[in-house]
């Protein structure tokens, strides 16, 4: 038999709204989840600004959700009215072209927002031990982001969104035997067309933000198992007080609270700068070919997706017939290099061998195109985000303790990713894709490089407790 219940026991001039919460936690461990989640979740004490983007994000991810509701208000998924009702939202709806405007520079707010908060942890090594589950489910995160806006870059029904959507699901056709039948299926019809429009609708509504919020309890779930990292990469609860808590750990709320409700009200201050004056952000935020409707019978001059695309897209275009020669000759050296100076098993070396051999065979012209390896790369650059954990070997997690030559190849590498993406907006000249093919490499090799340029150099000592100056 399960537990006699048993009800709190409040003293007779307890205030009422004590009494109300004292009668849901009976019922309910409303208090327990908010104590455990943030109000006694201790954090170290030497957070910077870098922290306050996790915040954000949830900001705007309650945001792009409220806003949407009211779109989906008043939006017609249905290609001869979509266009039109996106337009009515913006003339007729009162506030309409208010919340069109936060849905749309809140796009783009959350993956900046998102690559700062990764940014951060990349500087900072909170990817590593005991915090890659944590890594991968931001990575899910981020996918799904991506995913979302996909589904909902079409929805506009605009020229950009149309010829956009046209060629990001041509890219599928490139797979060796079920490409095409992959982008009929994707599409629902043969061509981007009413069927696309009402499946992406339900996506970007429905499937894709529950799988989202799901993931995002998951994130902050494990984040606040193992607990925060910090700008010192130190574990505050090898250190811990009498009180059981680590001696350089302060709770989250009221200190860390106040000041995310500072980042908050700069956020917002520029967030409404961007809404009320530049919403289109000179062409990057809402394309201006997306306020013509969509013609099947006029391709834009220049096809690029979304800002927050093209780092990953600059990859896709850069991988031409010639540039995948010297994709062969780095793969060929990688392989030679991890059999001078890896220390992995003999039979792991030949395992990576005999895969690369077949690679190096697939990038033959004569058996699978530029176009195919142009897809992989696309989506290798993505993917290979979720093996940080594993390729950073490094003695000292945070970027504060490792020989300064480090600093420059992480500047070199984001560098090289803001490059990508300011050159997946421009048309494709010989000289973009030059230096997108360099770029290209870069990404990727400071990535397979990483196990081993991770541990080069002299590190510095790591303290025993955090660096922290009161201000």
């Amino acid at each position: 038999m399960g537990a006699a219940f048993k009800e709190t026991k409040l003293p007779a001039d307890a205030p009422k709204s004590h009494r109300a919460l004292a009668w849901v936690d009976d019922r309910f461990p409303l208090s327990k989840l908010w104590n455990d989640q943030w109000g006694r979740y201790y954090a170290p004490k030497n957070f910077n600004i870098w922290y306050l983007f996790g915040s954000l994000a949830m900001l705007i991810l309650v945001m792009q959700i409220v806003t949407g509701i009211f779109l989906t208000m008043h939006y017609k998924p249905d290609a001869n009215l979509a266009f039109g009702s996106v337009e009515y939202i913006m003339r007729e709806v009162p506030w309409g072209w208010l919340v069109r405007y936060m849905h749309s520079t809140g796009a783009s707010a959350f993956f900046i927002v998102v690559y700062l908060h990764m940014t951060r942890g990349l500087l900072y090594g909170s990817y590593r031990k005991p915090r890659e589950l944590i890594w991968l489910f931001g990575f899910a995160i981020f996918l799904c982001l991506m995913a979302e806006a996909f589904f909902g870059y079409l929805l506009p029904w605009g020229q950009m969104s149309y010829w956009g959507a046209q060629v990001i699901v041509n890219l599928f056709s490139a797979i060796p035997f079920i490409g095409q039948d992959l982008s009929l299926w994707i599409r629902g019809d043969y061509v981007v067309s009413d069927a696309t429009l009402n499946r992406f609708f339900a996506f970007h509504v429905i499937a894709i933000p529950l799988v989202l919020l799901g993931l995002v309890a998951a994130h902050l779930i494990a984040l606040h198992e193992v607990g925060s990292n910090n700008p010192d990469g130190i574990e505050v609860k090898d250190n811990l007080g009498p009180d059981g808590h680590g001696v350089d750990a302060i709770p989250s709320h009221p200190y860390y609270t106040t000041k995310d409700l500072f980042g908050v009200s700069m956020f917002l201050l520029i967030f409404s700068s961007i809404v009320f004056f530049a919403p289109e952000m000179g062409g990057y935020f809402l394309e201006y070919n997306n306020f013509l409707p969509a013609d099947s019978l006029k391709t834009p001059p220049h096809i690029a997706p979304t800002w927050y695309f093209t780092p990953f897209y600059s990859v896709l275009r850069a991988t031409t017939s010639d540039f995948m020669w010297v994709v062969m000759a780095g793969l060929a050296a990688y392989v030679v290099f991890i059999w001078l100076r890896s220390r992995l098993s003999f039979k792991t070396k030949a395992t990576v061998t005999v895969i690369a051999i077949l690679a190096e065979i697939g990038m033959l012209p004569q058996v699978l195109d530029a176009k195919f390896w142009g897809v992989v790369l696309f989506g290798s650059a993505v993917v290979i985000l979720a093996l940080l954990p594993w390729l950073d070997h490094s003695p000292a997690k945070s970027i504060r303790y490792r020989p300064s030559w480090h600093k420059t190849v992480y500047a070199v590498f984001f560098l090289a990713f803001l490059t990508l993406g300011y050159l997946g907006t421009q048309l494709p000249t010989p000289t973009y894709t030059l230096v997108a093919q360099a770029c290209t490499l870069l990404y990727f090799s400071f990535f397979l490089l990483m196990p081993w340029w991770s541990t080069m150099g002299r590190f510095k000592p790591v303290p025993t407790r955090v660096t922290f100056t009161p201000h």
